[in-house]
């Protein structure tokens, strides 16, 4: 099961309580105060967990809480810290104060880790309030209240190239025939629920991610369809294709084209800004728009936006838009000085796993 969305309520844990204690030792007069203090409370940490590909792991619970620390203890002993709990989400995770909708973390990379409540400070024994005036202090100090809140997880999936195109646009079998990824494949509209992503090895031992989300409809900016939901996850992505088939009988090439990228347009300044390229899908299949098709590929080339023929029926033109994109990231990532999209991929016997694979 996918999920995408979860608001949990995480606690860190409250910080001991000093001890009020006195030493008493055979031969020692004069003793005096050796409380020890209180542990630190457990903080409530958030990691990235590569492996993971949904936040399904932490739909089971609503409230997480850590340790508290454990009171100070005579003869100057400290008491133990709390124990940390730590939450693990996948890359892309962006964490949000449920309230006010303050941003605290944004997991973009392997390691990253983010504290989102911190334990409460452990309590001083009373040894630290001994003074000239008053030597045997019998009063500690108590431990502080850990931070707790109420949290919102978004997931935006991390790829390189983003897919879009109506329901039926050949997306799912595109990302098929370029990757070991496997999601579903039928002859009805919205037969992606989800989104999915797929390694594309290029030159080797080079590669790029693509995600594959629902189709999308006229007002999906608006929440029409399954657009409103999905299409955040192609925010992070550096480049978007556009994919048009030519033999949709409810629209024409140009209003598919333009119905498209007002949607894009419309859903956020950030899709508005991307570079994108544009695939006529299921060239195999016999059309009367041939003409519109053209028309429409001479005006991209004129904008200079890149335009393919591709059929994942009998692989036409899947080769030349396969290097095509890795070209146009490196492109994109050298503009940006950011490294090209490169994954050493180790030998392996057996076909490489789907990122997107249900645990």
């Amino acid at each position: 099961m996918f999920i995408d969305e979860l608001e949990i309520f995480v606690q860190a844990g409250d910080g001991g309580n000093g001890c009020v204690s006195f030493r008493r030792e055979k031969y020692v007069e004069f003793g005096g105060p050796n409380g020890g203090d209180g542990g630190k409370g457990g903080d409530v940490i958030i990691r990235v967990k590569p492996e993971y590909n949904t936040l399904l792991p932490l739909r089971t619970q609503k409230h997480y809480r850590a340790g508290r620390g454990v009171n100070g203890k005579g003869s100057d002993m400290t008491g133990a810290d709390g124990r940390t709990r730590i939450l693990e989400v996948p890359r892309g995770t962006i964490i949000r104060d449920r309230d006010t909708g303050t941003i605290i973390g944004d997991l973009t990379a392997a390691d990253d880790q983010v504290i989102v409540a911190h334990g409460g400070r452990g309590g001083k024994g009373n040894r630290h309030f001994a003074t000239a005036a008053n030597r045997a202090p019998r009063f500690a100090q108590s431990g502080e209240d850990g931070e707790e809140l109420w949290l919102k997880l978004e997931l935006k999936m991390m790829a390189d190239v983003g897919l879009v195109g109506f329901p039926n646009a050949g997306k799912s079998t595109l990302i098929r025939k370029l990757s070991h990824a496997r999601p579903k494949v039928a002859e009805y509209p919205f037969t992606t629920l989800k989104p999915s992503l797929g390694v594309v090895g290029v030159h080797g031992y080079k590669s790029y991610v693509v995600a594959d989300i629902p189709g999308i409809i006229e007002g999906a900016h608006n929440g029409a369809g399954l657009g409103l939901r999905f299409l955040k996850h192609i925010e992070r992505t550096a480049l978007l294709l556009v994919m048009i088939d030519p033999g949709d009988p409810e629209r024409d090439v140009r209003t598919t084209y333009e119905v498209l990228l007002n949607e894009l347009n419309s859903f956020s300044e950030r899709l508005r800004r991307k570079r994108y390229a544009v695939a006529f899908s299921k060239s195999d299949l016999i059309h009367d728009r041939g003409d519109e098709v053209a028309e429409l590929a001479a005006e991209l080339k004129a904008e200079q936006v890149p335009c393919f023929t591709v059929s994942s029926m009998n692989g036409e033109g899947m080769e030349e838009l396969k290097y095509a994109l890795y070209d146009m990231l490196t492109e994109i990532r050298t503009e940006e000085g950011a490294p090209a999209p490169v994954i050493e991929k180790e030998e392996t016997a057996g076909p490489a796993l789907d990122p997107l694979d249900e645990i």
